[in-house]
């Protein structure tokens, strides 16, 4: 998934599901939709596609460490998949408790979608397979003398992910250049 829709993704996340109905007869003054025979329409719990296959299972990872030192926050990202299935694309989403500074150049694969948020693809990840680094160097606006920086997945390929403790982190880093790892 294109890193701009996964920032559309993370803006709303809506499910729908769409179900045919058997014997719907498509008439002047009649849905399409609606059922002739007046027979109750089975309802689909929340969330759940109707006949849909099983979704494939992965587990994504992100550990790393954030460093805040002359008004400069070193951010390093090591995200991997743990497995079993391969994950197509996933997107990281970087959220700061004091916004960036308008004007900073971000690497490759990497957009803000927020005055203090900041996504960043990791492209494919296979199960089991070598690891994806993101490196990030920001500066925050007006000066903070701490950041909380907050880590999780916002797009993970449309698997399943069975840990995903391991994708969602919170990190208090004060203005010292001490290294904190998540």
């Amino acid at each position: 998934m294109p890193l701009s829709a996964a920032a559309a993704m993370a803006a709303a996340m809506t499910v729908l599901v769409a179900a045919a109905v058997p014997g719907a007869a498509a008439s002047a003054g009649t849905s399409p939709a609606a059922p002739t025979s007046g027979a109750p329409v089975p309802e689909a719990p929340v969330g759940e596609v109707v006949g849909a296959a099983p979704l494939p299972e992965a587990d994504l990872s992100h550990h790393g460490y954030v460093s805040f030192s002359g008004g400069r926050i070193a951010i390093r990202i090591r995200s991997e998949n743990l497995g079993p299935s391969d994950v197509t694309a996933s997107t990281v989403r970087l959220r700061f408790s004091a916004p960036l500074a308008m004007t900073q150049e971000l690497p490759y694969g990497c957009l803000r979608s927020a005055k203090a948020t900041v996504l960043c693809e990791t492209g494919g990840l296979r199960s089991g397979g070598g690891a994806r680094q993101t490196a990030l160097d920001l500066q925050p606006a007006g000066g903070p003398d701490e950041v909380i920086v907050r880590l999780d997945t916002v797009w993970n390929g449309g698997v399943r992910d069975t840990d995903p403790k391991n994708n969602v982190h919170q990190v208090l880093t004060p203005a010292t250049g001490d290294v904190y790892a998540f």
